[in-house]
C-alpha cells in the first residue's frame, strides 16, 4: 500500500489523510508511513521526542462530491405538527455540540447502534456559509471515531430517515490545525446529516485479504489523523481497532503477498502506536509496542529510536544507548539518532558522577579530588569500594545494636 508522497488534501470531514497547517504536518510526520527514512534537515529541536524526518501523511482524502442542486439552505428545517419550529437539542450538556431535527426519522427503535456500518448524507459548511464539503453517502462504523467526533456523536442520536442540522465547535470538528486550504483553524461548522442506512459491520472471519487489508489501512490512517491533531488517546484508539483486524482470525486464505501487507500495516500501526504512547508518558506501554515491532523486523529504525527513547525517559540511559547505537549503526547519516544519542551519553556521564559523588559522602569523604584518605589501620585501598560500604553499614549497625542493648539494661 504505498504512498502517495505528497501533501495531503482536503477530503471527507473525518476522514484521515485531510490537508494540514504546516505545525501539524512537522509532528504528523512523526508516523509511520510507506515512504523510505528521510534525514532531518534541522539542527537539534527542543521537543525532537520522535523520528520528526518521516515523511507526511500521505494523501487519503476522498474527493469532495459535486453539489446537490436539490439541497435547501441548511436554515429552511422543518416545523413540527404545531407550527413551532423545532428546538435544539445540547448533545453532551456544554454548549459546544447542538442538534436540530430538520426532517422527522421513522421512531427511535430505528436508530443505528455502535458497531454498525452507516450511510449518510452529510453537506458541511463554515458560519459565513461557505460549504466545504458536500457527500452524497459516506460510510463508517458507528463509534468507531472514522469520522468527525460531532458526526460520530450526532449520528447515534438519528431516526432512519431523519435530516438534522448539526451546528460543532472546533473541538469536535478540525480543531485548532483546520484543514487546509478551505477550513481554517478553530472553525465552527454547521453540518446538514441525513441517515439512509444502517447495517452489520462485515464478519473480519470472512473478509478477503485485500479487504481485511483495506480494513485496516483505513482505520489507521484514522489513527494518524487524530494524531497530528494531537488527540492521541482517540489515535491509539484508532490504532487498537487497526490491529485487532490484522490479528482477527479467518476462514479464508491469504496469498503470501497479502500476509507480508498486512505484516506490514500492523508494523506501521504499532510504530504509530508507540509514538502516541509516548506523547501521553505511557512508557510502559509505548516499550511493548517497539518490542512487538522488534519481534518482527529487529532493525526497525523507528521502534529502535522510540525504545531508546523510553528508556531514556525511565532514566536507563546504559539500556537506552546501545539501542541507540545500533539504529544509528543502521542509518549512520541521520542527524536525529545523533543529537539523541549525544544527549543520553552526557546525561549517562552525568548521572554517574553524582552517584559516585554519593558515594564518598557515605564513606565521610566528600572532596571533589576523588582521593581517598588513609585510614588509620593502613587498610589497602585496593579492596573494593562495596566491600568498605558494606563493612561500614555492618559497623554502624552494631553500634546502634550496642546502644540498644544498653538501654534496656
Amino acid at each position: 500500500m504505498a504512498s502517495s508522497g505528497e501533501e495531503p488534501r482536503s477530503g471527507s470531514p473525518g476522514r484521515a489523510g485531510t490537508g494540514t497547517e504546516p505545525a501539524a504536518a512537522t509532528d504528523a510526520a512523526h508516523l509511520d508511513t510507506a515512504e523510505e527514512f528521510e534525514v532531518l534537515e534541522e539542527e537539534e529541536e527542543e521537543d525532537d521526542d520522535d523520528l520528526s524526518e518521516l515523511p507526511p501523511l500521505e494523501d487519503v482524502g476522498r474527493p469532495p462530491a459535486p453539489p446537490r442542486e436539490d439541497t435547501q439552505p441548511l436554515e429552511q428545517g422543518a416545523e413540527d405538527a404545531a407550527g413551532d419550529p423545532p428546538e435544539w437539542l445540547d448533545v453532551l450538556g456544554n454548549g459546544l455540540l447542538k442538534k436540530k431535527t430538520l426532517v422527522p426519522g421513522q421512531g427511535v427503535d430505528t436508530r443505528p447502534q455502535k458497531g454498525q456500518d452507516v450511510t449518510i448524507r452529510l453537506r458541511a459548511t463554515l458560519e459565513d456559509g461557505t460549504v466545504v464539503e458536500e457527500d452524497p453517502a459516506l460510510t463508517f462504523t458507528l463509534g468507531d471515531c472514522d469520522v468527525l467526533q460531532a458526526v460520530d456523536l450526532c449520528v447515534q442520536l438519528l431516526e432512519m430517515g431523519e435530516t438534522a442540522l448539526i451546528v460543532s465547535e472546533a473541538k469536535y470538528c478540525y480543531g485548532a490545525q483546520g484543514r487546509s486550504p478551505d477550513i481554517p483553524p478553530n472553525a465552527s461548522l454547521t453540518l446538514e446529516v441525513e441517515l439512509l442506512a444502517a447495517q452489520d459491520a462485515p464478519d473480519l472471519e470472512l473478509l478477503s485479504g485485500k479487504e481485511k487489508i483495506q480494513l485496516a489501512n483505513r482505520k489507521r490512517e484514522r489513527g494518524n489523523f487524530f494524531y497530528q491533531q494531537a488527540d492521541y488517546v482517540l489515535a491509539i484508539n484508532s490504532y487498537d481497532i487497526a490491529l485487532r483486524i490484522v490479528g482477527s482470525s479467518s476462514k479464508v486464505d491469504f496469498s503470501p503477498d497479502e500476509e507480508a501487507e498486512l505484516l506490514d500495516v500492523k508494523v506501521k500501526c504499532l510504530n504509530n502506536l508507540a509514538a502516541s504512547q509516548l506523547k501521553l508518558d505511557h512508557f510502559k506501554a509505548a516499550l511493548k509496542s517497539c518490542n512487538l515491532v522488534l519481534e518482527h523486523q529487529p532493525g526497525n529504525i523507528k521502534a529502535l529510536f522510540r525504545k531508546g527513547k523510553v528508556l531514556a525517559q525511565q532514566g536507563e540511559y546504559r539500556e537506552a544507548i546501545p539501542i541507540l547505537k545500533a539504529a544509528l549503526k543502521l542509518e549512520p547519516s541521520n542527524k536525529t539518532i545523533h543529537t539523541e544519542l549525544s544527549k543520553l551519553v552526557k546525561k549517562h556521564v552525568d548521572q554517574r558522577n553524582v552517584e559516585t559523588e554519593m558515594y564518598r559522602k557515605m564513606l565521610g569523604n566528600p572532596s571533589a579530588t576523588g582521593t581517598p584518605r588513609k585510614c588509620k589501620d593502613k587498610l589497602p585501598w585496593s579492596i573494593p569500594w562495596k566491600w568498605l560500604f558494606g563493612a561500614t553499614a555492618i559497623a554502624l549497625g552494631g553500634v546502634a545494636l550496642s546502644v540498644v542493648i544498653a538501654a534496656r539494661n
